[in-house]
């Protein structure tokens, strides 16, 4: 936020291509990916002692051929914000973006 002038106000409003907006789709992305296709601990895989994924029932009902389930949905896609929103801290700290 800038004051321009006297009493007004500006704030910079960046577009839908920004780098940040890259990032954090992107990082969403990936994580939902590897959630859905089995690269991550899910509701209906958890990982073992030595990261192996086991299947298990969940008890969840889901449409999804995988068994990607709204609580997998959710999990994956706060990883994926939690991910990216490091990403542009780290880059903005450095001057990167």
């Amino acid at each position: 936020m800038r004051r321009r002038g006297k009493g007004a106000l500006s704030v910079r409003c960046d577009f839908i291509g920004s780098p940040t907006n890259l990032i954090l789709v992107a990082s969403t992305s990936i994580m939902l990916f590897a959630g859905r296709f089995g690269l991550a601990p899910s509701a209906n895989r958890k990982a073992t002692a030595g990261l192996k994924l086991e299947v298990r029932d969940s008890g969840l009902q889901t449409g999804d051929p995988a068994g990607f389930t709204l609580a997998d949905t959710l999990a994956c896609g706060t990883v994926g914000h939690i991910i990216g929103v490091g990403v542009v801290l780290g880059l903005k700290n450095i001057g990167a973006i």
